[in-house]
């Protein structure tokens, strides 16, 4: 647990990222990914080439009386070559001082290829970029750890998107380098005639490349397993130590006020309603109405309500004339003033 606990720090984890950056960088601007030798004839003798090559007649050679007897591979060289990213380069067979003619790998590819070609140097780019943001986002984490320590949970963070990139940048470089293997294959076999690598294989560039990738990879995951085991896998217990503010209080609160209940407020009387506009003449409803008006233009009558006549005696229940019957309804008469007065005038001349 302690070696592993040791392989997850962010001091490890830096380490390998800058060394894959590093590594990657200079993969990348190599031109040693693969290197071979051609097969092409010797050729001709020459003030600057006396060595290795065809005599000319007129010109002072040793040579000369062997090469009648040369057959086979005795009359070609087998120059080097060793080519990148970005430049191809061949040893110059025309002069006897070692020296190399550089021409870029894009010419030598043929037209179906370049689209693959371009894409494969966009994703190295991308991939050497990627590190270089991720190996910021290490030092930015062990700087905050060192000065700041309680802002470790923005640490964390920081180490989270740092996994993230790192890996990103893993998984692209690794597409980039097989799809420039595929293209180099491709232009072996079937780019110019001056380039017929006769036999080739890979060189230190591309073993450095594919070191670049295992280191950036074993980064990206330890420090993704970091942040998984300190910010995702921890309990409620340990929550202290991801959030600072673990000792915030809120300040004293005044008490409440009491409860106040406004006074209920008076009822509001209505306005009377204005009267009905007076009816025009003209209206066809004027003559129906006029006599309404008149009748209630009139004084009314006063009404005189006579007390009930008191109820009849009760019969014995031993007398014939006894039977159960309901009460008799209680009867009210009205008569106008007019018609009582005539009666008690009658009664006081009456006769009788």
């Amino acid at each position: 647990m302690a070696l592993l606990a040791r392989l997850r720090s962010p001091q490890l984890t830096f380490a390998q990222t800058v060394l894959s950056l590093l590594l990657g960088a200079v993969a990348l601007l190599s031109s040693y990914w693969c290197e071979g030798c051609q097969k092409v004839p010797k050729p001709l003798c020459s003030l600057v080439k006396r060595s290795n090559c065809i005599p000319v007649p007129g010109l002072a050679n040793s040579s000369s009386v062997q090469f009648s007897w040369e057959t086979g591979d005795d009359r070609f060289v087998f120059p080097t070559f060793h080519s990148g990213l970005w430049m191809s380069c061949t040893e110059n067979i025309y002069k006897d001082v070692w020296e190399e003619k550089c021409r870029s790998f894009m010419a030598l590819t043929p037209g179906s290829e370049k689209g693959i070609l371009w894409l494969a140097v966009s994703m190295e780019i991308v991939y050497i970029s990627l590190l270089f943001l991720s190996c910021l986002l290490l030092f930015l984490q062990l700087c905050l750890a060192a000065w700041f320590p309680s802002a470790e949970r923005w640490g964390q963070l920081v180490n989270a998107y740092s996994a993230l990139f790192t890996v990103l940048a893993g998984l692209l470089g690794m597409v980039a380098h097989m799809m420039f293997m595929q293209v180099f294959h491709v232009t072996a076999s079937m780019g110019p005639e001056d380039f017929k690598p006769h036999s080739y294989g890979y060189s230190w560039a591309f073993y450095m490349a594919w070191v670049a990738f295992v280191c950036c990879m074993s980064s990206g995951i330890c420090t993704l397993n970091n942040y998984t085991k300190k910010v995702l896998m921890r309990g409620p217990k340990h929550k202290r130590l991801v959030y600072p503010c673990r000792n915030f209080t809120f300040p004293p609160q005044p008490p409440p006020a009491p409860f106040y209940c406004p006074p209920p407020s008076p009822p509001s009387v209505l306005p009377p309603s204005p009267p009905p506009p007076p009816l025009s003449h003209l209206s066809p409803y004027y003559a129906s109405s006029t006599p309404e008006i008149l009748s209630e233009a009139s004084p009314p009558q006063t009404q005189l309500c006579l007390p009930p006549p008191p109820p009849p005696a009760k019969s014995a229940p031993h007398s014939p004339y006894y039977a159960h019957s309901a009460p008799s309804p209680t009867i009210s008469l009205a008569i106008s003033t007019h018609s009582y007065m005539t009666q008690n005038s009658e009664e006081e001349y009456s006769p009788l």
